[in-house]
């Protein structure tokens, strides 16, 4: 479901996240409570674990780690305590060079990169409020991987704290990812292969 739902119209924070039960999955963005879609198209997951393959065999026994969903990341506004925190999201793909940030419930703070897979129940989430949400918190790359049109934008973090405009990425082209301790070259053409 796209759009917020109603849940006693009041903000939510991780503490009542961690009390609600475990059957289904909700994201929280500036308090409001977003309910996860129930399960990933086949394309949505072919495109996942193509993308996870490729992080993985770069990264393997490096200090950055790659994770997926269902992984909760937490993004607190300035002064809030974690357990107050009122964005708690579950990213596609995100990968952390920070291990400090890892703990038993998730990731607390921006991960390095994020990664997330448009489904037509997510899309404008994930073009806008997610997108505001990761560069407000300091995620340094995020990527939006579009199946239907096979392209993958990347929001790149400026000296100046926001994105700007995206570099656009087609199906037969190849991600320089820069932001890692070792280069790592996305194909997109093993991405988009089916």
């Amino acid at each position: 479901m796209a759009e917020a739902i109603e849940k006693n119209n009041r903000n939510y924070t991780f503490a009542d996240y961690i009390a609600w039960p475990d059957d289904n999955r909700y994201e929280i963005i500036g308090g409001l409570v977003y309910s996860m879609a129930p399960g990933a198209s086949e394309v949505h997951q072919a495109v996942s674990v193509d993308l996870i393959y490729q992080f993985r065999a770069s990264l393997k026994d490096k200090k950055c780690k790659i994770f997926h969903a269902p992984f909760d990341v937490l993004l607190p506004e300035k002064g809030e305590l974690f357990e107050n925190s009122t964005n708690i999201v579950q990213p596609d793909i995100l990968v952390v060079c920070d291990k400090d940030k890892i703990k038993q419930r998730g990731c607390y703070g921006p991960p390095d990169l994020v990664i997330e897979i448009l489904s037509p129940s997510t899309a404008k989430r994930d073009f806008k409020d997610k997108r505001r949400l990761y560069q407000h918190s300091g995620v340094r790359e995020y990527w939006i991987v579009d199946p239907v049109n096979r392209a993958v934008h990347i929001y790149k973090l400026g000296e100046n704290g926001t994105y700007g405009f995206p570099e656009i990425f087609a199906e037969d082209e190849k991600i320089k990812v820069n932001l890692l301790e070792n280069e790592l070259e996305i194909d997109l053409g093993i991405v988009f292969s089916e």
